[in-house]
């Protein structure tokens, strides 16, 4: 019988997000499972219920099946979503995020451990590291995320032996290396038989080194980022009407710095300024000043226009670059290739704008970090580009706050790529100019080309705009 989680113990306790990630079928479930077992955070009755569950179905019962929420993903044998699960040691309170593993399900993880301050990496002993935990490697360190541990599962397919061990461990710590990591530890475990999950196994006394919750402990906590300046994109803008109540309330998430009533405060990438007046908390009192990671919202003492994906910063700290023109680091996941000349969608924040691949300056196979030379960027690779938007967006570059430069790329409504802003540049698109021209005005076209004309008459040919009531003869006096 678990013992049920104490709800005093976990709002006293500061709380972790952790991502873990591996190749698919390498034992990340099941590792979630034991810790969720073993830790005593199931709700009381749970563990019994599924080995009930899988008594009934002749099934043998699995820790991994703690997690499978959705009754088609046992039936198919796979995690799909990104899941959250709640644990506890006597430290803190982990929110930990299963990424699934699964090469077609990258995509989730994209956003799934935006937020994680720590990873824990899953391989399989028996099958060693895969193209996928490359990948998942190198994702994890363009997203910024370097407190990972390395835990080395199913050590009990290969009888507890500390050779296969080593040697993923010298293969792995290689590759880490290049893309500047340097893991936190490896740990050899087997989830499914809880050796060195939340104690020390006898089975491999060979390791001296920490179980998995002790790694868990020993990662530093990623304190809010309340001494950047401040970020927060505008969700909405909230109108009363309703017995004389004319506020408009500017909601969204403080993302980073902290605000308070009186801040003078601009709007990007639009520039309005004004001030604030009174802030709004959802399900609190009225306080006076609130800080990253708040949902909240807030009166201004001028009333001004402002829409969803501006972003709120306030007039007397650093102001976010504003442009529509970006070199990013971009990791694509899309079926079809990222190309140039055509139109994507880039969401940043709660912003969302047309963008276009301007330029390739270099391709890297994130499996063995091999550069490759090519003007589009195909699936599972990533890239250093430049992206041109059609209007510009505020946002900030990775060195100076990550969480307001990561971006997702979406393709015919799918998310098919993610990455991070590593420079603003100056912005000529052309491209722009040239969709406005041809979403505004109707060409007509002509038997006699512009160079004949050109050439007979000894003109210049010039753009002259013929407007004026839908029943005129525009086309007539044009002709």
């Amino acid at each position: 019988m678990e013992n049920p989680i104490n709800k005093r113990d976990l709002i006293n306790k500061t709380d972790m997000n952790i991502v873990i990630v591996g190749h698919v079928d390498h034992g990340k479930s099941t590792v979630i499972g034991r810790l969720l077992a073993d830790t005593h955070s199931l709700p009381i009755g749970k563990l019994e219920q599924v080995k009930e569950t899988c008594r009934r179905n002749s099934k043998p019962f699995e820790y991994a099946f703690l997690l499978d929420a959705l009754k088609d993903e046992q039936s198919q044998g796979i995690t799909i979503d990104a899941a959250r699960c709640f644990f506890q040691t006597e430290l803190r309170n982990y929110i930990i995020i299963d990424a699934p593993g699964h090469i077609e399900f990258l995509k989730n993880m994209i956003t799934g451990a935006a937020r994680a301050e720590a990873a824990l990496l899953v391989i399989d002993a028996s099958e060693g590291v895969r193209e996928n935990s490359k990948r998942h490697g190198y994702m994890l360190s363009m997203l910024g995320i370097k407190q990972i541990c390395v835990l080395v599962n199913k050590m009990d397919l290969v009888n507890y032996n500390e050779r296969p061990f080593k040697r993923i461990e010298r293969e792995y710590r290689r590759f880490l290396r290049k893309i500047d990591i340097e893991p936190a530890g490896f740990v050899p475990v087997s989830a499914s038989e809880g050796e060195n999950i939340a104690n020390h196994s006898d089975k491999m006394q060979w390791y001296e080194g920490k179980n998995v919750l002790e790694m868990l402990d020993s990662f530093q906590k990623e304190e809010l980022p309340e001494d950047k300046p401040f970020r927060m994109p505008v969700q909405d803008v909230y109108k009363f009407t309703k017995n004389n109540d004319r506020r408009r309330i500017i909601a969204g998430t403080i993302e980073s710095g902290r605000l308070s009533v009186g801040d003078e405060i601009i709007f990007y990438p639009s520039g309005k300024r004004t001030k604030v007046k009174t802030i709004e908390a959802f399900n609190s009192g009225i306080p006076k000043t609130l800080s990253a990671g708040w949902a909240c919202g807030f009166t201004v003492t001028e009333q001004i226009y402002v829409k969803r994906g501006e972003i709120a910063c306030l007039a007397r700290e650093p102001k976010p670059k504003v442009t529509g023109r970006v070199l990013v680091n971009l990791f694509w996941l899309g079926k079809k290739p990222f190309v140039k000349d055509k139109t994507y969608t880039l969401k940043l924040g709660t912003a969302r704008v047309d963008v276009q691949l301007e330029n390739v300056s270099s391709v890297l196979d994130a499996s063995n970090l091999d550069k490759i030379k090519k003007d589009y960027i195909e699936r599972y690779e990533v890239a250093e580009c430049i992206l041109s938007m059609d209007r510009h967006i505020a946002f900030d570059l990775m060195a100076d706050n990550a969480i307001t430069s990561r971006f997702v790329i979406v393709d015919e409504y799918e998310i098919s790529g993610g990455g991070i802003i590593m420079q603003d540049l100056e912005d000529h698109t052309s491209w722009v100019r040239n969709k406005v021209l041809m979403r505004n005005y109707k060409w007509i076209g002509s038997d006699i080309s512009a160079e004949t004309r050109a050439a007979k008459y000894n003109q210049k040919a010039t753009l002259v705009l013929v407007t004026g009531e839908k029943e005129s003869p525009r086309k007539e006096i044009a002709r």
